[in-house]
This record gives C-alpha cells, structure tokens and sequence, in this order.
C-alpha cells in the first residue's frame, strides 16, 4: 500500500503545512500559531508513517522576481535523459530479479548496492546517532542515495550524495 494511500484527503492537505496557519517559515507573514500547537499539529504524523515516506521537503513560496527570471535553466529534456539513463542503470543493477528500481530494494539489496564511501559513513553515523533515525530511515537515506547517484552516473554512494539525501528529510529534522 502506498503512504499516500493512508492518509485520508483531508488529513494530505492539512499535512502539508508546517503548523495550522501555514505560515511558520514564511518571511512575509507572521505565523499566529504557538509552540504548543505547531507540536500538537506535527504529532499528528507519527514517526512510523514519516519513516514510510521518502521525501520530505519544504517549498517556500516563490518572489516574483524568479517567477519572471529570463535565464535558462535545466532544459526538461536533459533532465528526462538523465532520468532514463538512471532507470536504465537499475534495470541493470537488477537484471534477473523482481526489483525494478532503487525504491524497492530489499535489506539484502540495500548491503549490496548502497555501500557509501568512508566520508559518507561517517556522515550517516553521525546523523544517524545524533538524530535518532530508526532502521526505516536509515534504509530509505541509503535508497535515496542510491538514486541520487544513479542521476549523476556515479557508481558509488559519495558523501555529497548521502548529505543530500538527509535534506530530504527535513520532518526529521524538526525541533521546537
């Protein structure tokens, strides 16, 4: 069963905002909301249903300004190739199994597969210790890693690929 499939459509979009008023973050409006109840808010979603979910970020509204930017940034096309080039990276990787792509790894997959360099060790210990992360997290890190690493062509796990991934959880990373 998907996460997304969990949660009921209420409960998604009231999810989706760092504490009830929506404002918390936001440098142009002031966020009403007391610490009592941006934890009570947050409590809503427990740990083991946020170990479940991959990818978590925040989006902060956009200015105008970069809105109306001319300059060209990653054409969608280049983009679309490097995807492709990573999916057809793990079709390899899993040729002969019943694993399709990085985010169906099994634990013995995840050894196998999802190895990081020594900087990137002690970089998920670290975080790992510091943050508490449960074995779900840690797998999902590794996982995200591993994709993250794929889009770059690159066949090891890299330090820069685990810390990007540890930005990815940033509902781990909340403390009031």
């Amino acid at each position: 069963m998907r996460t997304s499939a969990v949660l009921s459509q209420n409960s998604r979009e009231r999810c989706t905002h760092p504490c009830p008023c929506g404002y918390l973050g936001d440098p142009l409006h002031p966020c009403s909301c007391t610490p009592l109840m941006i934890q009570r808010y947050r409590a809503r979603l427990s740990g083991p249903l946020l170990d479940r979910i991959d990818i978590h970020i925040e989006v902060p509204s956009v200015k105008y300004r970069d809105l109306v930017d001319q300059r060209e940034g990653e054409t969608s096309q280049r983009i679309s190739r490097r995807v492709d080039l990573s999916r057809e990276l793990q079709r390899e990787r899993f040729k002969g199994s019943k694993v399709h792509s990085n985010s169906q790894m099994a634990s013995r997959h995840i050894k196998k597969f999802c190895e990081p360099d020594p900087a990137g060790n002690r970089l998920l210990e670290l975080v790992t210790d510091r943050m508490g992360f449960s074995a779900r997290t840690f797998n999902r890190i590794l996982k995200v890693s591993r994709t993250i690493a794929d889009l770059e062509g690159s066949d090891w796990i890299r330090e820069q690929h685990i810390a990007e991934a540890i930005q990815y959880r940033s509902l781990d990373r909340k403390t009031l």
